[in-house]
Parts: structure tokens; C-alpha cells; sequence
């Protein structure tokens, strides 16, 4: 008996989470509710460009921060929403950066720490702008390959910084005591070949160099051809090819709901309830024929 009645008690509470799982996945897969989250996002953008202007701040405060509150508010119905869309598959949810991204966004605005420091509290409203990713698949194919190419960059940034060291000391050598302003210290030598990298300015350079010597000529035009053209070449084929990849792992994803995979779940799902409800009337039966006798 105590087993009957722990199977009958487990029977409805498994099924009330495929259900409320079920109808919560396919609210979140309509094109509506991924509208609406979109526009909610925008619209918290646009209330932040406003707060720039510091009279329009002033005159319509309290809208402003009513509009605020209500854009949390429909995060965070979109987060609970998402939440218990995995309510029979807990583990899937976290198993999606995104869905950590939204969790962590909408978690920190209710931290006391963060509503009271409005610095922090505009960029997490900041980052709420990022989740427009999450409904527009080129955007978040971009934002993937910026990821994955973070690797090859901070190999790139390696050998630019100890390109920019090594030009920027023999410029201090050669051009330290004639052109004190751009390299009368190895600071100066760095931003001012930092800024000669998008060869802005090389012309008065060169012909500031070649009024110390003839020779520097080679000088800077070894320097743009390593940095302006071999490294930011290097660069762009990093973050092509991260792209590529990003583009691949996209067309790799599930597919959406009205796939005939996910169709096929959706009936193994109501077959499930179906037979846990007929589990309990059995148990149920059982019960009442055992107490009642033959």
C-alpha cells in the first residue's frame, strides 16, 4: 500500500510537469513571444539613450523609471517562463549559454548591491541590449565568432605589443632627441606607432624622419608593412575563420519546434501523460479493491 500510494502521488506530479514543460516550450517557440521579448529589449535600449538627455531625465522621471521597472518585469517573466519550459529536463536549461547570460542579467538587477550603485545598474540595463543576439541569428553568429577568435587575438595582441616594443625603442634611439613630442620616452614612441598602424599621419612622419636621416626611411616602412598590412591581415583571417566555424555550429543546432524531431517528442510527451494517468487509475483500482474486498 505505502508504495501505491507514493506511485500515485509521483503519477500526477510527473505529469503536471510535462505539461506545464510542454505548453511553456511551445509558448516560447511561438514567433509572438519572441517578438514581444524583442521589443521589450529595444524598448530598454531607447529608455536608456533617453536618460542621456539631462532635462528630458528630469521632466519625465517617474515615467522613466516606471517604464524601467516594467521592462524588468517582463524579463523576468520571460526568464521564469523559459525556466519552466525545462521543468521535466532541468538540466537542459543550463545547459544553453544563453539561458545563463538571461538568468545572470535578470538575477543581478534585484541584488541590493547592484540597485544601488547606478553606475553598474546602467550597464547591466546595458546588457540587456546584448540579448537581441538571442533572436537574431546573424547577430549571434558575429557574437560566437568574436568568442572563438578570442584565442587567435590574444596571440595576435602577443606579438603586435612586442612589435610596437621593439619599433618603439629604436625610434626612442633614432628619433629621441630630434623628436622629443613622439618619442622622447618609450610611452611616447608606443602610441605615437599605435596611432601610425592605421597610417594616419605616416606622411609627416616620414618626412619628419627623413630630416634626421636618410635611413629612416626603411625604419617606417619595415613598420607598416609588419603591422598595418602582415598583422591585421593575420587578424581578419582569425576572425573569418572563427566565423566560419560559428556558421557551422549554427546550421549544427537543433532544429525548431515545428521540425518533425521535435513533433515527434512533443507526441512521445502526451503518450507519457497519457499512460502516467492510466498508472494512476490502475493504482487507484487497485486501492479500492483492497479495500473493499473481492
Amino acid at each position: 500500500m505505502p508504495d501505491q500510494q507514493a506511485q500515485s502521488t509521483e503519477f500526477p506530479l510527473r505529469s503536471t510537469r510535462h505539461d506545464l514543460a510542454l505548453r511553456c516550450r511551445t509558448l516560447t517557440e511561438t514567433r509572438w513571444f519572441a517578438c514581444g521579448v524583442l521589443v521589450v529589449i529595444l524598448l530598454n535600449a531607447a529608455l536608456l539613450g533617453l536618460e542621456t538627455y539631462s532635462g528630458l531625465a528630469e521632466e519625465w522621471h517617474r515615467p522613466l523609471r516606471l517604464a524601467e521597472h516594467t521592462c524588468l518585469a517582463a524579463f523576468s517573466a520571460e526568464i521564469l517562463i523559459r525556466i519552466a519550459a525545462h521543468a521535466d529536463r532541468p538540466r537542459d536549461f543550463f545547459k544553453d549559454p544563453w539561458n545563463l547570460f538571461d538568468l545572470a542579467v535578470v538575477l543581478c538587477a534585484f541584488l541590493p548591491l547592484v540597485r544601488e550603485n547606478t553606475t553598474v545598474l546602467r550597464l547591466l540595463r546595458l546588457a540587456r541590449v546584448l540579448r537581441t543576439a538571442r533572436f537574431l541569428p546573424q547577430l549571434r553568429i558575429v557574437l560566437s565568432a568574436v568568442v572563438r577568435s578570442l584565442p587567435g587575438t590574444l596571440s595576435f595582441l602577443l606579438v603586435g605589443a612586442l612589435l610596437l616594443y621593439l619599433y618603439a625603442m629604436v625610434g626612442w634611439v633614432f628619433f629621441g632627441s630630434a623628436d622629443p613630442q613622439h618619442y622622447g620616452s618609450i610611452g611616447r614612441a608606443v602610441l605615437t606607432l599605435f596611432l601610425l598602424m592605421t597610417l594616419d599621419g605616416i606622411g609627416d612622419a616620414v618626412h619628419a624622419g627623413l630630416e634626421v636621416s636618410r635611413w629612416s626611411i626603411l625604419y617606417y616602412a619595415s613598420y607598416v608593412l609588419l603591422a598595418s598590412f602582415v598583422l591585421v591581415n593575420v587578424l581578419i583571417g582569425v576572425v573569418i575563420t572563427s566565423l566560419d566555424e560559428a556558421r557551422e555550429t549554427e546550421r549544427e543546432q537543433p532544429a525548431p519546434a515545428d521540425h518533425p524531431t521535435d513533433l515527434l517528442r512533443n507526441r512521445i510527451t502526451e503518450a507519457r501523460s497519457a499512460l502516467d494517468a492510466l498508472e494512476r487509475d490502475l493504482a487507484a483500482h487497485s486501492g479500492g479493491r483492497s479495500l473493499g474486498g473481492p
